[in-house]
């Protein structure tokens, strides 16, 4: 099967969240217990963040900070890019890139209803990506030669 959007990857997936006032510990309970890489981080019901294993690697346990004491608002990243859930796969892919991160939260009417990661795209997309690049990469030197 083909997924177009991803909406369709996402369906039937529980979102896994946190609030913001959680501590680091709670935050690595939870991922060990979902078996995820990254949360949603909430206030008030709002998405105004995200806290991945990576963040709390480089802002936390690498500083030396206590995760038993430390808030996800000192580790989370604010404001994420995010992605509708209307959009296709391609332009999740093509955000993880860009923005050279794992993770993506996954809107649906101004709500966070998801969230996919970069092992979640099928591995089709990842390979016609690069060699799409790598297409633009030959057609941008021939030009340089025809120049």
């Amino acid at each position: 099967m083909i997924i177009r959007s991803v909406g369709e990857l996402i369906r039937g997936r529980t979102l896994h969240t946190i609030d913001v006032g959680a501590t680091i510990t709670e935050v690595c309970r939870r991922l060990r217990e979902h078996h995820v890489g990254a949360l949603a981080v909430e206030e008030d019901g709002a998405l105004i963040g995200i806290i991945s294993e990576r963040d709390v690697i480089a802002r936390v346990i690498a500083v030396g900070l206590d995760p038993q004491l430390t808030l996800v608002s000192a580790a989370m990243t604010p404001d994420p890019r995010t992605i509708d859930v209307e959009e296709c796969l391609t332009d999740a892919l093509q955000k993880m890139l860009d923005g050279h991160f794992r993770h993506l939260p996954v809107m649906h009417d101004g709500k966070v209803t998801g969230m996919i990661s970069m092992r979640d795209i099928p591995t089709e997309y990842r390979l016609m990506r690069q060699r799409y690049e790598e297409m633009l990469a030959r057609n941008a030197a021939a030009e340089q030669l025809r120049a």
